[in-house]
């Protein structure tokens, strides 16, 4: 039976892990709007608790814990979760062709990303648990409690003090995942991320498209943009909402639009175009609705960008000539239709 020695700072500094209560300031200057957050997963910890961090895209999870693993200089193994990751693609294996010639050695045994962390005192950061094989699942349970885990023909290793477990999954897509069940939820510290308030959704939209705010009409483009993802996740079409990627995907393209066109960030069409770009991948619509993507996003964009920009036109391009491109279908179907619906103001740049 092999035991793994313990990690030491003497021969392995980055395990000489300390959550201090500096911790918690220093990683609130790089993730907007999560102080509670943040105090709650150092917390977790702290304390030497597992964690599962709950909530849907674009809030935050992985940047937070990725932050918290920075500043306290504990190495993070990232394993995405999906129906694949089966217990030796998470634990380990020997090298198949290496046993044809000398049999079940320690040798040839390669790590896989769960035993490296319980050796090296990682943090585990573990994607989409619910989309994970139950039989998978049940290989981490009995490390969570046992801090240990037994390798068949290799033998029983001790997982290092610094060893966490930190799971992440969104609960509102059904899709493709399964439910956890009672053992694991029993097993870990559970907390509930939910979407960040308008102003820090703009904070970060701006942070991550910094090129943005200096241009003319930036900040309000990056206010409507804000405004848009958030509209996305009340809209009665829609089940599935975006997040605030599509308002920086949107900020990004429209930037590059407006070098393409010779327009500003203020036109109809361009933001359109960029919204529709950004975020008819993102939502997910209901199984009854008879919309498109792209029609729930022009419909969206058409209230809230008169809502931010003042209709300046600026090429005399009159409201008869948007009406016979939406009539002989110059951007393509219903779309077109309700960009001749919008006032010549609002559409001529």
């Amino acid at each position: 039976m092999a035991t793994l020695e313990p990690v030491t700072a003497a021969n392995n500094p980055s395990v000489d892990v300390d959550y201090g209560t500096d911790t918690v300031t220093v990683v609130e200057d790089r993730v907007v709007g999560r102080r509670r957050e943040v105090e709650l997963v150092v917390a977790a910890l702290r304390a030497g608790r597992h964690l599962l961090l709950e909530g849907p895209p674009g809030t935050g999870k992985s940047s937070m814990l990725r932050a918290i693993a920075e500043t306290v200089h504990q190495p993070l193994e990232f394993v995405e979760g999906n129906t694949e990751l089966t217990p030796s693609r998470l634990v380990g294996y020997f090298d198949p062709a290496q046993v044809l010639e000398q049999g079940y050695r320690p040798e040839i045994w390669i790590d896989g990303p769960l035993l490296r962390s319980l050796r090296d005192g990682c943090l585990l950061y573990l994607e989409e648990l619910n989309r994970v094989p139950e039989e998978t699942l049940n290989l981490l349970v009995t490390v969570m409690s046992e801090r240990e885990l037994t390798v068949p023909r290799l033998g029983r290793f001790e997982a290092d003090p610094s060893f966490r477990i930190v799971a992440a999954m969104n609960p509102f897509d059904a899709i493709g995942t399964a439910r956890l069940s009672g053992a694991i939820y029993d097993r870990m510290c559970r907390v509930a991320m939910s979407y960040q308030s308008a102003a820090e959704e703009r904070g970060i939209a701006a942070a991550m498209v910094p090129h943005a705010v200096d241009r003319t009409h930036g900040p309000v483009l990056i206010a409507a943009a804000v405004d848009l993802v958030r509209a996305t996740r009340d809209h009665s079409e829609i089940r599935i909402g975006s997040s605030v990627r599509g308002a920086i995907d949107l900020l990004s393209l429209a930037v590059e639009l407006s070098a393409l066109r010779g327009r500003e960030l203020d036109d109809y069409d361009l933001g359109l175009d960029a919204a529709t770009t950004a975020m008819s991948g993102r939502i997910r619509l209901h199984d009854s609705s008879a919309a498109t993507a792209e029609d729930v996003i022009a419909e969206l964009w058409s209230t809230i960008h008169p809502s931010h920009f003042d209709p300046v036109p600026t090429n005399g391009e009159s409201a008869a000539g948007r009406s016979e491109e939406g009539a002989t279908g110059g951007s393509g179907g219903k779309v077109a239709s309700r960009r001749a619906a919008e006032p010549t103001a609002k559409n001529g740049y």
